[in-house]
């Protein structure tokens, strides 16, 4: 049906390119760009021979220039940003420039401040509407599904949803003392940040990991979990009616917090530059370069992941609480697509995003979260291509 552009070929990207080419019908061409080729190369090696045709090129995407020059080569209907957050704005202003639509799975975010926001994104918005392109953002999982799951609760089940907590647990088990699940410089920055929630039109700032609770998960079992900021709480207070507070919650053990913690007082998740060797580092860079790489993850973790929405508030007059969650196999993912789950549940939902916007079942002209569009393609698609969901209309609540 048509041509992606797919910038990045890490962990989350590599299932993502798995996925569209398990989709031959609406990905019938893709070209995968990284700054290393050899990465883009290898990803090719593994899955040529298939209907979906494959190519590959190296490109800088903190180089608005170098992205247009490979936009206009390639000609693609959507670029499929799943490189680093930084490079966000890079990416929509070569989309601008050549008219393209764009997705990605996280919010845009400045290098050298951990600051997560929607701001410098939804200031496309003008921009995008009057080139007459689509801007879809945070298509992963959380942010992503989380939405789509938020929209669908309010379309199907509430006249007002007036509380969401969202619960992301991984049960899972690498056997190292302390790795990340994904980018260990993106995990590191946004749990040493401070917490944050939305509660009665404002928001309420906690100290890192300041707010702990526990939660019993099905499948994964009795778990701590920590409030944290995470951006989907901006988008959803803003776009789903009637909310009263939003809080987002992660499940962290208690060797991970050890580890953690213990860098932190060292200064090892600084990312204030420091002089080494007549050299400027940035220590949370050298941490990420020292720790495994999340890819290398997947044929050693065991167990599952448990990532949903508790909804609360009022259907025809009355009281109402609903829960929808999806439950995910790191090792069934490992053997579909080589990848643990943490990739796994946000390489699908790119995809599934991406494949909306090429067939034209959603569509608009600006820039857009996922909460504003209709959720059941999405949620029908979710059943079809490897991350089925769940409902429980009788949840336990978070305090």
């Amino acid at each position: 049906m048509g041509k992606a552009l797919i910038i990045g070929a890490g962990g989350v990207a590599s299932v993502a390119i798995h996925k569209c080419c398990q989709n031959p019908d609406v990905f019938s061409e893709i070209m995968i760009a990284s700054r290393t080729k050899a990465r883009c190369d290898e990803l090719k090696a593994k899955l040529d021979g298939g209907r979906t045709i494959i190519h590959t090129a190296q490109v800088d995407a903190d180089n608005t220039d170098e992205v247009i020059a490979l936009i206009n080569s390639f000609k693609p209907d959507l670029v499929i940003n799943l490189a680093l957050p930084y490079q966000d704005l890079t990416i929509m202003d070569a989309c601008l420039a050549t008219k393209t639509n764009y997705l990605d799975t996280a919010n845009y975010e400045p290098l050298d401040t951990a600051k997560f926001e929607y701001s410098w994104q939804w200031a496309y918005q003008q921009r995008f509407k009057d080139a007459g392109i689509m801007a879809l953002l945070g298509c992963g999982f959380d942010p992503g599904v989380t939405g789509v799951f938020s929209a669908y609760a309010a379309k199907h089940h509430f006249d007002e949803i007036h509380y969401i907590d969202i619960l992301d647990a991984n049960g899972g088990d690498h056997g190292y003392p302390f790795a990340t699940n994904f980018n260990p410089e993106i995990n590191i920055r946004e749990i040493t940040s401070n917490g944050r929630y939305w509660e009665k039109g404002q928001w309420i700032e906690t100290a890192p990991l300041e707010i702990k609770r526990e939660y019993n998960f099905a499948e994964v079992g009795q778990k701590d979990m920590y409030l944290l900021y995470h951006e989907e709480l901006e988008s959803l207070a803003k776009n789903i009616n009637g909310i009263k507070r939003i809080r987002f919650f992660m499940t962290f053990g208690q060797s991970y917090i050890t580890h953690l913690r213990c860098l932190e007082n060292v200064g090892m998740t600084s990312i204030v530059p420091i002089k080494f060797q007549g050299q400027d580092i940035v220590p949370l860079q050298f941490l990420k370069a020292v720790l495994p790489d999340p890819a290398s993850l997947g044929p050693r973790t065991v167990g599952k992941t448990n990532i949903g929405c508790i909804f609360q508030g009022v259907k025809d007059g009355q009281p109402k609480n609903y829960y929808l969650y999806n439950i995910c196999d790191h090792q069934e993912c490992y053997r579909e697509v080589g990848s643990q789950a943490i990739s796994y549940t946000t390489g699908v939902p790119a995809m599934i995003g991406a494949m909306l916007m090429m067939d034209g079942r959603w569509k608009g002209a600006g820039v857009f979260n996922v909460e504003e569009m209709d959720p059941d393609p999405f949620m029908a698609e979710l059943n079809k291509w490897g991350l089925p969901w769940r409902e429980d209309f009788n949840p336990t609540l978070v305090d």
